[in-house]
């Protein structure tokens, strides 16, 4: 028996119900439709709102999975908590949802922690949703059983950003791996400014240059709530020999509520290597 990791948000962020749970996950990724996608998926970034919110949006993320066998899934989200460490990790030995348990990869934990140098901290029955958010897509997406390597980023500097990057990089070099970069878009502004701020960053994403989301951050052109962790998953995908990435969705809350007055932003992109 694992010590496992009490979902603190099943029932409330999505379906508590595994059957229905299962049904609804299906749904997103089958409706998603993929553009082409020439080369090796190696990360996807992927939102954190409840899934009626975003789980559309999400599914074209995890749709690209399809057809992948990892060993071992990299999960960056933010903590939107406050915390005085850089980096977070769950003191558990697995995660629960109503698909089952994952497990967390605690050998590759270790290797992360002696490369980074900076203290990655246990928490227990934490109750950050937008990492486990992503964990029943992973769970319908993969056929495979997989091991989790879950790190909550609240360190916001480019320096550690990179570091962190080529760390995990060096930890994943000789792994079947991919990563999960969890983030949200600018939040509660109108549509229209919204739909601004967000192509902005989503193009940042796009350039393929960590140091341009912090820049958009800075000088508040755009906003993502995990844009360390989406800085920090390109710096270790380019070191993995990733060089593209591509926006397969974007929407808002508002597509689904139909208030257009204060919406979040939603994208879902793709990172790819060329084989």
């Amino acid at each position: 028996m694992l010590d496992t990791r009490p979902s603190p948000i099943a029932g409330r962020w999505y379906e508590a119900n595994p059957k229905t749970l299962a049904a609804s996950i299906d749904s997103y990724l089958n409706n998603a439709q993929l553009p082409e996608l020439n080369g090796e998926v190696i990360a996807v970034i992927a939102p954190h709102a409840g899934h009626i919110y975003s789980g559309h949006v999400a599914g074209y993320a995890f749709a690209a999975l399809r057809g992948i066998q990892p060993d071992l899934v990299v999960i960056l989200s933010p903590y939107h908590n406050y915390s005085p460490h850089p980096f977070l990790v769950t003191a558990h030995q697995a995660y629960a949802t109503p698909l089952g348990e994952i497990e967390v990869d605690r050998s590759a934990l270790a290797e992360l922690q002696t490369e980074l140098g900076l203290p990655i901290t246990a928490i227990t029955k934490d109750q950050e949703h937008s990492l486990e958010i992503e964990l029943p897509f992973l769970q319908r997406a993969l056929k495979n059983e997989f091991k989790l390597l879950p790190i909550m980023v609240r360190a916001e500097s480019p320096k550690i950003a990179k570091n962190f990057g080529d760390a995990l990089a060096n930890v994943l070099k000789n792994k079947k791996a991919l990563i999960v970069a969890s983030t949200d878009l600018s939040h509660f502004y109108d549509s229209k400014t919204a739909a601004i701020l967000d192509h902005e960053m989503l193009k940042r994403f796009e350039s393929f240059d960590p140091d341009s989301i912090f820049e958009a951050e800075q000088t508040e052109k755009g906003f993502a709530c995990g844009h360390a962790a989406v800085a920090s998953m390109l710096w270790a995908a380019k070191s993995l020999g990733a060089d593209k990435v591509q926006t397969l969705k974007y929407a808002t809350s508002g597509d689904i509520t139909g208030d257009h007055t204060s919406v979040v932003g939603y994208g879902a992109a793709v990172v790819l290597k060329k084989i």
